[in-house]
């Protein structure tokens, strides 16, 4: 039996529809605020799946203290991932405390876990993208980020019989891929094109405000969340060894791609004629927003894991269609 968090969630539910296809009991814990009726509200992606449980993160704490024996792994996703929020004591709650006390269980109960970092955790990217580099040195740009990093300091601080046998904190770069509907403005790049696409025929992208960067030439690590539900499932089951041992993983291809050449594959699999307009990167963001993210992939390699990476064009293909299928 596994437990995954965040399982309302785009990586959450994904990962929890790998393990039930893969037999395993799952217990589902998220927000789940009751309907109109009372009820509790339904399940957005996992109706009608082999659920085990499915839990409100406000009750996972009682439910945990009565899983017993059977419980073989925690996948802790659940998280405040708004970049724009900007109340403090929320976030530091929801994505700094809460995963305290679920590691502090697992250290106690001798049950490996693994858990949602993120690729914000490097800032600007002026200290790199590699996760075996100084994690003290990284300066993250916002309050999730920095809720992100304070988290990945505290675990690495933790003597060893105050750590899960097994523990990774997965930094993963820019996800994409089927479940994301929910997520709103906060969804992938490759949904919102999509559906401009569809609506409008055209793609709308942020123009460039640095010296040497066309419009459109703005580069991240685009990782279809296929690769990212695998990668985690990895690092949740591997042995610790030297070559696997306890720490901070990228999530990603190790290859950075234009948001040009995304939305250029967004039309191809659409079958459509590029049509691109830019416009101005918001002030909001504006100072803090990145150019360029490539994760490092040598430990995760090292650690087992490693498979390609499905390929922008290949990725972004696979969700065109499930899009066009109702995903």
């Amino acid at each position: 039996m596994i437990v995954v968090t965040g399982a309302a969630g785009f990586i959450g539910s994904n990962v929890a529809e790998a393990l039930i296809a893969r037999g395993e009991e799952v217990v589902a814990a998220d927000h789940y605020p009751p309907g109109e009726d009372g009820s509790p509200a339904r399940h957005r992606y996992l109706d009608g799946r082999k659920v085990k449980a499915f839990v409100d993160r406000d009750d996972l704490h009682v439910w945990l203290a009565h899983a017993g024996k059977d419980l073989r792994g925690v996948i802790h996703l659940g998280a405040c991932s708004d970049t724009t929020v900007s109340d403090r004591e929320y976030v530091m709650r929801v994505n700094y405390e809460y995963t305290r006390a679920i590691w502090n269980f697992c250290a106690r109960e001798r049950v490996p876990m693994v858990y949602a970092s993120s690729a914000a955790t490097y800032g600007d990217g002026s200290k790199g993208w590699d996760d075996r580099s100084d994690p003290y040195a990284l300066q993250p740009l916002n309050l999730y980020g920095e809720s992100k990093h304070r988290f990945d300091l505290w675990a690495l601080e933790q003597p060893a019989e105050k750590q899960p046998p097994r523990w990774a904190g997965l930094k993963y770069f820019n996800v994409y891929g089927p479940h994301e509907k929910h997520k709103a403005r906060q969804a992938s790049v490759v949904f919102h094109s999509y559906y401009q696409i569809r609506s409008f025929g055209k793609v709308t992208l942020f123009q460039s405000h640095k010296e040497g960067i066309p419009d459109g030439g703005q580069q991240r690590d685009f990782v279809y969340v296929g690769d990212a539900v695998d990668a985690t499932l990895h690092l949740l089951g591997a042995p610790v060894t030297p070559e696997a041992p306890n720490g901070l993983y990228n999530v990603g291809t190790g290859k950075a791609r234009s948001f040009l050449d995304l939305a250029n594959a967004v039309f191809a699999a659409m079958g459509r004629t590029p049509v691109v307009e830019y416009v101005p990167t918001p002030e909001i963001i504006r100072d803090k927003y990145q150019y360029f993210t490539e994760a490092a992939t040598a430990k995760l390699k090292r650690a087992g894991f490693a498979r390609p990476f499905a390929g922008l064009e290949d990725g972004v293909k696979r969700y065109v269609d499930a899009l066009q299928g109702g995903a």
